[in-house]
């Protein structure tokens, strides 16, 4: 119960500035923001952002004015309509989409692959021109599939692509979904069958989207898994378990702590919020969710 109270406490800190949870527990440094409240001040060991869709109820422009104002990088899943707004506010699609078909219909299934080659194949070109990095990708559904038959799948349509994604310097990132409770069905379920098939693609330009509020429910051990498969991750995805809302004291994960680990392998790309805000400032939530994300 005391650990329970003292990790209560400490995220307390965090969203009201007393203190952070950095070594040494110094002060964050604040200064005024554009909305007249104090702005923290980032440490800049991560590239924070945030997922559009969380925030559908702001239009583009209201949500980079916020994202500025936090002191985000970009904004994640943001399609090639919406990059010249990105661009206007100096802002980074930190992860792009568009390319796909959908979540339940991906690589796993050669069905398809010529519609999936063609389309990747352009947005490739598009995330490239546009001076971005990240693309988006899904497995799809298994569809009594089973593991190794996906895999190989996979491999045969991605390998189709992925030299001309190194060509072009964009990173392929397949997301890795829960199929308990959001994604029944879904087969990239799983890091070890995530990692497998990287091993088997063997690129530097595919890597796994680690979305921290799925691998809870579908096996947990986030820490861990982290340190010992960081090499196959290129990007985060946060929210708080049960429920994908908030990532504060009210859900079981402790992000803090979760942060610190994915620093320590030298991860340098980006970490996005990807929660739905029940509070009624859903950008109070978002900033609050930012620090204490930021160790």
């Amino acid at each position: 119960m005391k650990q329970a109270s003292n990790r209560r406490k400490a995220i307390k800190q965090i969203l009201t500035g007393s203190a952070a949870l950095a070594a040494g527990g110094s002060l964050i440094p604040v200064t005024a923001s554009a909305g007249g409240h104090e702005k923290y001040m980032l440490k800049g060991n991560i590239n924070h952002s945030v997922c559009r869709w969380c925030f559908g109820q702001l239009s583009m422009d209201e949500l980079c004015v916020a994202a500025n104002d936090i002191g985000l990088k970009g904004i994640d899943l943001v399609g090639p309509k919406d990059w010249p707004t990105l661009k206007k506010y100096n802002l980074v699609s930190t992860m792009c989409n568009g390319a796909e078909i959908g979540l339940t219909k991906g690589w796993n299934d050669p069905q398809y692959h010529s519609t999936l080659i063609k389309n990747y194949l352009e947005h490739i070109d598009l995330v490239a021109a546009a001076g971005y990095k990240n693309l988006f990708c899904a497995s799809g559904n298994r569809n009594g599939m089973d593991d190794e038959t996906g895999l190989k799948n996979c491999v045969q349509g991605l390998k189709q692509i992925i030299g001309y994604a190194e060509k072009k310097g964009v990173v392929l990132q397949m997301e890795l979904l829960n199929s308990k409770i959001d994604h029944k069905d879904y087969m990239c379920d799983r890091t070890p069958w995530g990692v497998e098939l990287c091993r088997r693609i063997s690129s530097p330009n595919f890597k796994l989207l680690y979305d921290i509020y799925h691998m809870q429910i579908d096996e947990g051990d986030v820490i861990r898994t982290i340190r010992d498969y960081n090499t196959y991750i290129g990007h985060y995805h946060t929210a708080g378990v049960p429920g994908r809302h908030e990532i504060d004291e009210t859900q079981e994960l402790y992000y803090p702590a979760i942060m610190k680990a994915i620093v320590s392998t030298g991860f340098s790309d980006y970490v996005a919020q990807e929660f739905i805000p029940l509070a009624e400032d859903k950008l109070g939530s978002l900033r609050k969710a930012v620090m204490i994300c930021d160790v």
